[in-house]
């Protein structure tokens, strides 16, 4: 008898025990998950909501100890509308309004001329207290309306990167940035709000099994904040001293692929993004540009062919200052001879003729088989939308003068996301890396799923990417601006490139694009950054253009970072 009662007991016991996590469970998802859902829904009872109100998911920036920073997030308040029929004094029911709140006069006056429409909208982002203090005044005709829009706390930082959420027809979508290309996972429709707690503790598991972009939720970056306004930072720099049309630049640990920071200018505030008088600013030139990119290609092609065994850094070849292909001369960017070069020289003084003799040296097909292998000419699947495909195809089907003009990259336009994966297979021991800007989803249970990526792809071997840090490392040390940059405990691997720009009937002569790459400590690398500018004013080479602001980044990333010394 004495066991049956036990018995029973443990089982009552037991769906009390049950019953009360149940509870708790419940009032966890009422009170944190869905507050302020709840919330809206209550004052819902008293006033009605926009009629494209729709809730969406929070973009947040990643700081280097793994906190989060809101970079886009839903604003609650309210709109101000109007029916026309029962506004009897138009003008004093005006003069009370903007009292409160700034009404503008000439939208009012022509919404209260429309009689016959029963619904007008005369003010928007109106805060809690002013459209309380309206619903006091008791104002006939006049109704505040509950209302949510997108909020941007960082103004411009990233800017290019969140995009803004916009119009399509009567629906507002994500229109550029991940606005755009997470818009699947960041919009929100709820149709009621009770949802039974087992029923969500499944979704939650199902979310865990499911793609993260194909469940609703919150979008966590890799854009650490600091790091891009340093960046930005540095931009504008070069914007205020060289005016160049745009600028643009990407920090990202070249092993991971994740993009620390991603900036270009002009830049916009997605706040006020109608504001702009040029809609071009909304584009990201980092992904949806191609350029001809110079002679930051002349590490890839040096590597290919050390790769191949066809050349060594000590390999030299008779410099006369110019070669002829294909019936054309190309010729050194000062069409001087240097005599017997070695390929370490032909990176220090960036000479054409050196970078032509390197894919004679592999053979074209080589060299356009590893140019596909460093995966320029295709994209890079960055989850940013509009990316734009390299244009390679003087190098797959071209004359020997399209092989040498690809060589020290003329001829050949790809995107700077593009240029940059390419150049941190040098970094990366000789892989190729996934660039992404998002790193994982935060569903509305709070549970957060990691972005899973493609196994990553061997280009060069190791010793060869080891090879390359050492004569990118001499390049920067000695070679550029005579060595003034170098730092006496951080080795540093680099190149600039300065590339025509093509016009009508051929090449310009005073219009060029500067670029430049790093990446450090160079044989343990923890960031690859690349910089352009397009069309720069004062200066021709891409050395005095962007070195410096180069060397800015580095050392902010080393300090920020505490990256220790590696000599």
């Amino acid at each position: 008898m004495k066991a049956k009662i036990l018995t029973r007991a443990r089982i009552l016991s037991f769906f009390f025990i049950l019953g009360a996590l149940l509870l708790v469970v419940r009032l966890y998802f009422l009170q944190v998950i869905h507050g302020a859902e709840y919330e809206r829904d209550a004052m819902g009872q008293y006033v009605e909501p926009a009629p494209d109100t729709q809730d969406r998911g929070d973009i947040f920036f990643k700081k280097k100890d793994g906190g989060l920073v809101a970079g886009a997030v839903m604003q609650a308040g309210w709109r101000i509308a109007i029916q026309p029929k029962d506004i009897e004094d138009p003008e004093a029911a005006y003069a009370k309004l903007n009292a409160i709140t700034p009404i503008d006069h000439e939208r009012f006056f022509a919404s209260t001329a429309k009689k016959t429409d029963p619904y007008e909208e005369v003010a928007f982002r109106v805060s809690d207290a002013d459209a309380g203090t309206i619903r006091d005044e008791h104002i006939p005709g006049v109704l505040p309306v509950q209302d949510q829009w997108r909020y941007y706390p960082a103004d411009t930082l990233a800017a290019h990167v969140i995009g803004f959420v916009g119009y399509q027809g009567d629906k507002r979508v994500g229109v550029y940035g991940l606005e755009r290309s997470w818009q699947e996972t960041l919009v929100r429709t709820t149709s009621g709000l009770y949802v039974n707690p087992f029923a969500e503790i499944f979704a939650n598991i199902q979310a865990l099994l499911s793609d993260p972009g194909t469940v609703h939720g919150d979008v966590i970056t890799t854009i650490e904040p600091s790091v891009q306004q340093n960046l930005e930072d540095a931009l504008d720099g070069v914007m205020k001293t060289y005016e160049p049309k745009l600028a643009g630049g990407i920090v990202m640990d070249p092993h991971t692929g994740e993009i620390i920071a991603m900036a270009a200018r002009p830049a916009f505030d997605p706040n006020t993004f109608n504001t702009a008088s040029n809609t071009a600013v909304f584009t990201n030139p980092l992904v949806e540009s191609a350029y001809e990119m110079g002679s930051i290609m002349k590490p890839l092609t040096i590597g290919a062919a050390i790769d191949t065994g066809a050349i060594t850094p000590a390999t030299t070849y008779d410099d006369k200052g110019f070669v002829m292909k294909s019936g054309k001369k190309i010729s050194n960017f000062d069409g001087k001879g240097r005599g017997t070069v070695s390929m370490q020289e032909v990176l220090n003084q960036s000479l054409n003729t050196g970078a032509v003799f390197a894919v004679d040296a592999m053979g074209h097909n080589t060299f356009s088989r590893y140019v596909h292998a460093y995966g320029l000419g295709e994209k890079t699947g960055i989850d940013l939308p509009g990316e734009a495909t390299g244009l390679i195809r003087a190098i797959d089907s071209g004359t020997d003068v399209d092989y040498a003009s690809g060589a020290f990259g003329q001829g050949i336009a790809v995107s700077p996301i593009e240029m940059t994966r390419a150049l941190a297979v040098l970094a990366n021991d000789g892989a190729l890396p996934w660039p992404h800007v998002v790193s994982a989803v935060r569903y509305e249970s709070g549970v957060v799923k990691s972005i899973p990526l493609p196994p990553q792809k061997q280009i060069l071997k190791p010793a060869t990417a080891d090879t390359m840090a050492d004569m990118l490392s001499i390049v920067y040390d000695k070679a550029l601006l005579g060595g003034e940059l170098k730092l006496e405990h951080y080795s540093i691997a680099a190149k600039t490139g300065t590339a025509q720009i093509a016009g009508p009937g051929g090449y310009l002569s005073d219009a060029y694009l500067h670029s430049f790459f790093g990446y450090f400590p160079a044989h343990d690398p923890r960031f690859i950054v690349f910089l352009f500018a397009l069309e720069p004013q004062k200066e021709i080479y891409a050395s005095h253009t962007l070195a410096r602001p180069f060397f800015g980044i580095a050392k902010f990333l080393i300090n920020y970072y505490n990256i220790p010394p590696d000599r």
